[in-house]
């Protein structure tokens, strides 16, 4: 029994070993750090809602150097920002396949200290499951949820399987029960998309809208304000209007609007059903792309 905890013990210690190679320290507040990892050369990830600042972000390297780096790109909406470095000869992370993750395996949230160097905590990938839409508005492609302690400086860091390979970000940030790892492939597609545009692009329709009874039992969603500029209302929608189908889909929830409301639908013609006095019309809204917040 005592060899077996000692080759656990070892085994663990060295997963640690290995994703920290690729951990920095992300100084972008005040008080204390964050951390970030080396997704490709040159390249951090780190979690958004850590970034206080757009200038003077020092990292903290592996080896105990210390580097600057500036702000590429940040998406509120999966928490992720993502720095280019002012030197790139840290090696990259190596990744894992969250998409073969099961609830209970163990997991390991590795993060860096300017002080104390790599930290780590320890548990369990408590929920698994399918595409899941933050409360900030983003798209993960997996939800992972975490039973671990998430320590302020961890936000941002890696969460590896006990090999040390990389299954995503760790954010306390997406949820109010437990801390996220932003899956894998969110971050490539958020890492593309920032690196080529410096924001995300989220669809919107400019309504302001409530869900309704609907005389057959259904549920639809009736419009209680409308810009006066915006997408919908050129497209002849008017407040009192329900609004009950979408690209096709039924809407009975806001959530189904930002469903069928992808980055991908900005600048694109979408298929609205609407109620108006009691006749059913069909238009067509050329979605708007969601005005982003001073940064």
């Amino acid at each position: 029994m005592e060899n077996e905890l000692a080759a656990l013990s070892n085994e663990l210690a060295g997963a640690v070993e290995q994703a920290g190679r690729a951990v920095v320290a992300v100084n972008a507040r005040a008080r204390f750090a964050s951390s970030g990892v080396v997704w490709r050369p040159g390249v951090v990830v780190t979690a958004e809602h850590t970034i206080r600042r757009r200038d003077e972000i020092g990292i903290t390297l592996p080896d105990g150097r210390t580097t600057s780096a500036t702000l590429a790109g940040r998406d509120t909406g999966t928490d992720l920002a993502v720095l280019k470095l002012a030197e790139n000869g840290t090696p990259a992370a190596t990744f894992g396949a969250p998409e073969k993750l099961k609830p209970g395996q163990v997991v390991l949230a590795i993060g860096r200290s300017p002080d104390s160097g790599v930290n780590a905590t320890m548990g369990i990938m408590s929920a698994v499951s399918g595409p899941w839409r933050t409360w900030r508005g983003g798209q993960l492609d997996q939800y992972l949820r975490l039973d671990l302690t998430l320590y302020p400086a961890s936000s941002g860091g890696a969460v590896v399987d006990t090999a040390g390979h990389v299954l995503g970000i760790a954010t306390s940030a997406l949820s109010r029960i437990a801390g996220l790892a932003v899956p894998v492939s969110t971050v490539d597609r958020v890492i593309d998309e920032l690196l080529r545009a410096g924001h995300i692009a989220r669809g919107y329709l400019g309504l302001g809208l409530h869900p309704v009874a609907l005389p057959d039992g259904g549920t639809g969603l009736i419009v209680l304000s409308s810009e006066s500029d915006g997408p919908a209302a050129r497209a002849g929608v008017l407040i009192g209007d329900i609004l009950t189908a979408l690209a096709g889909k039924p809407v009975g929830d806001t959530d189904d609007i930002q469903t069928a409301l992808g980055g991908d639908s900005v600048g694109r013609p979408i298929a609205a059903r609407i109620v108006r006095g009691g006749q059913v019309i069909e238009l067509s809204i050329t979605v708007g792309e969601r005005p982003r917040r001073e940064e």
